[in-house]
């Protein structure tokens, strides 16, 4: 049985595509007292609510991570929260970087001092691999916010609640996902664009994502960065298992982006332990109690965890069986 099985539960931005999927998990699996919808869009708590079929379990706040306010009220009563909200277009942050700093980075310091002040038990922050190493806006915003969160235990000290964050990269069926706009450029007959033909990225499904960070709220003490231990996918693979035979043409990278993904960099092994499905960043500082993973094994010295230099990649018969799966 989950730790958060039976819990109260709040999710911030949780009419994204996590968000949903989340929500189908935890009614199917957790039967949660109350799981509560915390976002700013209500024609997407609309569209939430009709999905979900109105379910009873549910409770539906309109509210931003910018209002600190808001939060503390929605989080009355709340066991564990799961903080998804963010903007996340690495383009549009570089036109608009403070409302990127205000949600990325204030509101997660909102979101800190809320389950602080509410009593919340366990709070897990989603990030992203662009946090490791930024070289976009975007990327330093979320790492701003690792930040904050592994921080927010020293923060809490005295009080019950803790904090740990899961990084996981491109998510197959999210919101913005390269697939379907692959399979309609082929069903014209058209070249599909590569940003790069040596480009390389992680790659993990959504349940699998949701289950990843269901599983983090069991292991965490607080203070945990936990990566799943994921496959890599060469993009010029990816369009041929949505795509077979199609024509492809070498576009360039775009401003902010890289060639290949990282979710460790080299400087964090000192600090990392590989454990069963996942690796575990441990804090630099702990002065709250934190207690290592039993089990965890150090890794190598010089270890960065890359795509394009991971130990476990995917087929273009294997991403093929994925996408007719869950894409």
């Amino acid at each position: 049985m989950s730790t958060l099985s039976g819990a109260s539960i709040l999710v911030t931005g949780a009419t994204g595509s996590f968000g949903k999927a989340f929500i189908r998990y935890a009614l199917d699996n957790l039967d949660p007292a109350r799981l509560v919808i915390f976002s700013r869009d209500e024609y997407k708590q609309y569209e939430v609510r009709a999905l979900f079929d109105d379910d009873r379990r549910l409770r539906w706040f309109i509210g931003d991570v910018r209002d600190r306010g808001r939060l503390t009220r929605a989080m009355h009563r709340v066991d564990y929260v799961v903080h998804a909200a963010a903007l996340k277009q690495v383009d549009t942050a570089e036109y608009n970087p403070f409302e990127y700093v205000q949600t990325n980075i204030i509101g997660s310091q909102h979101v800190v001092e809320a389950a602080i002040d509410a009593g919340v038990k366990k709070v897990v922050a989603l990030s992203t691999d662009k946090a490791s190493s930024p070289i976009n806006l975007y990327g330093a915003t979320k790492l701003a916010a690792d930040k904050l969160f592994i921080s927010a235990n020293h923060y809490a000290a005295g009080h019950v609640s803790r904090f740990a964050v899961v990084r996981y990269g491109n998510v197959m069926g999210s919101r913005g996902s390269v697939i379907p706009f692959f399979r309609n450029l082929a069903a014209t007959g058209q070249s599909l664009p590569i940003t790069d033909l040596e480009m390389t990225r992680f790659w993990i499904t959504l349940p699998q994502a949701v289950e990843f960070v269901v599983r983090s709220f069991d292991l965490m003490v607080g203070g945990e960065l936990y990566v799943p231990r994921i496959p890599s996918i060469k993009i010029v693979d990816l369009a041929e298992a949505v795509a077979p035979g199609a024509a492809v043409h070498e576009i360039g990278i775009r401003p902010g982006e890289k060639l290949h993904e990282e979710m460790i960099a080299i400087d964090d092994a000192r600090r990392t332990l590989r454990l069963d499905d996942r690796y575990v960043v441990q804090p630099t500082i702990a002065e709250w109690g934190y207690v290592p993973p039993e089990g965890g094994k150090p890794v190598p010295a010089g270890f960065a965890y890359r795509s394009d230099t991971n130990d476990q990649w995917l087929s273009v018969e294997e991403m093929r069986d994925m996408v007719a799966r869950f894409a």
